[in-house]
């Protein structure tokens, strides 16, 4: 059974994996602490496909790994709105507050 999911924003995701893990009863496991945790697990997963590459072969991935390397970017990605749901925090928000505070630390020479 294929299933389709399209998503175009970040409160879309939000949204659809609150729903997700609501029709699954995964509201028990979704804690702050549990979703960080698992978001490691998740971010170490992406690193192991660049272990003990090149700078330049980190580059030029093989087309499966390439594939492997966007499926775990996607478990990294889908933690951060999930976690920002359970704490309600604006993602876009945060991200551009800190955007702000990254220009004032490091100035453009």
């Amino acid at each position: 059974m294929a299933v389709s999911y399209q998503c175009n924003s970040l409160e879309e995701l939000a949204l659809e994996l609150r729903r997700f893990a609501g029709e699954r009863q995964w509201e028990t496991f979704h804690s702050p602490k549990n979703l960080a945790a698992a978001l490691i697990v998740e971010a170490a997963e992406l690193l192991e496909h660049f272990q003990w590459l090149t700078q330049e072969q980190s580059r030029q991935l093989p087309p499966a790994t390439k594939a492997a390397v966007a499926h775990e970017m996607a478990d990294v990605l889908i933690y951060l709105p999930r976690m920002a749901d359970q704490l309600q925090i604006d993602l876009l928000a945060a991200a551009s507050e800190k955007m702000a505070i990254n220009a004032l630390k490091y100035p453009t020479p």
